[in-house]
């Protein structure tokens, strides 16, 4: 599910108790006798905590997904819904990987789990594997299929997955601005701005919903599994916060990652997938490929960048807050107050050309 490089032993504060977890596991999946599995952790992810079960003796690798430790948004890391969210997906959206078995019972490791099976394939992140070249025609084909999956998501009937019941309905954008404005006020930290500027902006300018689909929510290269020899997706992942939303809002989201070759040196440091390599697809041109593949429009486009720059924000306040009140040891969170205050200045900046516009 993730590239081997990107394991390693548990942590200390993330392990449980591997034998309990198979033998429950065992009385819900066919084919997992004999001993328990090997167990590496995932060490690329921020939020939820992703686990590789290794069974040598059968040939066989599940992905175990769980909460991390200490202060949590109230309606972050639920288990049950990123569980029935992909079970519902998949007959009508393949990329969604095979779910397993659900765990609410505290008894086995203190909180839920779920277990999935491993989709085979390579995760591109930050830096190519050493062994990899990506052309600029490849690059560009990739690129073009990540905006279009992402589009084929977006047109699926929510009735049809059995899913119409996932969001709250009408009203997605003006819930966005306020829960994310109330998330980062409670997660700031005496080091980070307070956002104040950048939130009155954004609820000044809120557009009306443009349509309501099913929204991934973190989507992003280092989320798709690729076929190792064609590159095309094979696998959608991290689906903790999908719901009913607003298409353009997600796009938005997904393209404060989308870090390009002519960015600055802030933002190539903090570069998490290959968005930048020669080929590649630019922020504007992803978005009017989506405009047209969808027939939405893009006229509000300053309010979805800046929106997805502060929720990028928001996001790694709340990580950087359980960090900073020693709720997570984890040396990867150490910083992010600085990538906190980058992108108060990267949400300025986008709201200063949009009133150049």
């Amino acid at each position: 599910m993730m590239n081997d490089t990107h394991q390693s032993a548990v942590r200390a504060e993330d392990a449980f108790d591997v034998q309990r977890v198979h033998t429950w596991l065992a009385q819900r999946v066919d084919g997992l006798p004999g001993p328990p599995p090997d167990v590496v952790q995932f060490t690329g992810g921020a939020s939820n905590l992703t686990y590789l079960l290794r069974y040598p003796h059968l040939g066989r690798e599940l992905i175990l997904r769980r909460p991390p430790a200490g202060k949590k948004a109230s309606s972050a890391h639920d288990m049950a819904r990123e569980y029935r969210v992909q079970q519902a997906l998949k007959p009508v959206f393949p990329h969604v990987p095979t779910v397993r078995a659900l765990c609410q019972d505290p008894s086995v490791i203190d909180t839920d789990f779920y277990v999935m099976d491993k989709v085979p394939g390579l995760i591109l992140r930050g830096r190519l594997p050493a062994d990899m070249t990506l052309l600029p025609a490849a690059a560009r084909t990739l690129s073009e299929a990540f905006v279009d999956t992402l589009a084929d998501l977006h047109q699926v009937a929510p009735a049809a997955a059995g899913l119409a019941d996932l969001g709250k309905g009408d009203g997605y954008v003006r819930r966005q601005v306020e829960g994310w404005t109330r998330r980062y006020a409670q997660a700031r930290t005496w080091n980070t701005p307070s956002f104040r500027y950048v939130t009155a902006w954004l609820a000044d300018h809120q557009p009306d919903d443009s349509a309501l689909c099913v929204i991934h929510n973190d989507w992003r290269l280092d989320n798709l599994v690729l076929d190792e020899k064609e590159l095309r997706i094979t696998g959608v992942l991290d689906w903790e916060m999908a719901t009913l939303g607003d298409p353009l809002m997600d796009l938005g989201s997904a393209l404060a990652y989308w870090v390009q070759a002519d960015d600055d040196r802030m933002a190539r440091a903090t570069r998490r997938q290959p968005s930048h390599l020669p080929g590649m697809l630019t922020r504007t041109e992803i978005v009017e490929r989506y405009c047209d593949r969808t027939g939405l429009p893009a006229g509000n486009w300053p309010f979805y960048e800046t929106f997805g720059l502060f929720r990028l924000a928001v996001i790694a306040q709340q990580i950087y807050y359980r960090y900073h009140h020693k709720q997570s040891r984890n040396p990867a969170f150490r910083n992010l107050w600085l990538a906190v205050n980058y992108l108060d200045r990267r949400c300025r900046s986008a709201i200063r050309r949009a009133g150049r516009s």
